[in-house]
């Protein structure tokens, strides 16, 4: 759910810090509310730069933008890194690009955890059996996987929705991605079991959506 921040005006960015009180924040650039988890904040480094805090936990004022691609993009073509620091903060150009591989980076690191604690299957048939059993919070999908197999597995995550289980279905990477994080040859079928683990993915994964670029075709079953 979003609203426009108080005082806010269309178009407008207010110089100086945003204050950062409360479970939500108010992206820079559209003005308008939003959950922390629906946002990157970015904070200045010691010489200025601007620099994506995925983690939300690096030192200094925190510039929170909503998580979209096409949202951080125009607030480089309107400079509001700089007007709502006072000149004191410059943003790269490639803004756009260092938030989607960080974020690329984070989702692997992530699914590496899982499969260390032993919360993530792996494989057709053992993701078919963990749905089966309501044993799923996230099916994890490469990408360049084939249709088929990713269709058969979807029906089963939208029969444990319907059966109350909330199953989320992404696509996130390309196979040849996935693999190495999880210590396969291959992965196209993946899926995290409920818990913290799966919670902190899924932040990540909904924050990929607004910067993952257009889907391959064609794969692998």
């Amino acid at each position: 759910m979003m609203q426009p921040a108080d005082n806010a005006v269309a178009g407008e960015v207010p110089e100086g810090p945003v204050e950062e009180t409360g479970p939500q924040r108010t992206c820079i650039v559209t003005r308008e509310l939003h959950d922390k988890a629906a946002m990157i904040r970015f904070v200045a480094a010691p010489d200025g730069r601007i620099v994506p805090d995925l983690r939300g936990d690096l030192p200094g004022r925190g510039y929170w933008v909503t998580a979209d691609a096409s949202v951080l993009a125009e607030g480089l073509k309107r400079q509001v890194f700089a007007k709502v620091s006072r000149g004191k903060a410059r943003a790269a150009a490639d803004l756009v690009e260092q938030v989607r591989v960080l974020l690329e980076r984070q989702i692997l690191d992530q699914l590496g955890l899982a499969k260390k604690s032993g919360h993530l299957v792996a494989g057709f048939e053992k993701v078919e059996a963990a749905l089966r059993a309501g044993k799923v919070q996230l099916l994890i999908e490469a990408s360049d996987g084939a249709a088929d197999g990713r269709a058969k597995l979807a029906r089963l995550a939208a029969a444990g929705v319907r059966a109350g289980s909330g199953v989320e279905i992404w696509a996130p990477l390309p196979g040849e991605a996935l693999a190495p994080a999880v210590g396969r040859l291959t992965a196209v079928h993946l899926a995290v079991r409920p818990g913290g683990m799966a919670e902190r993915l899924g932040v990540t994964l909904r924050r990929y959506a607004g910067f993952q670029p257009a889907p391959a075709t064609g794969g692998t079953r």
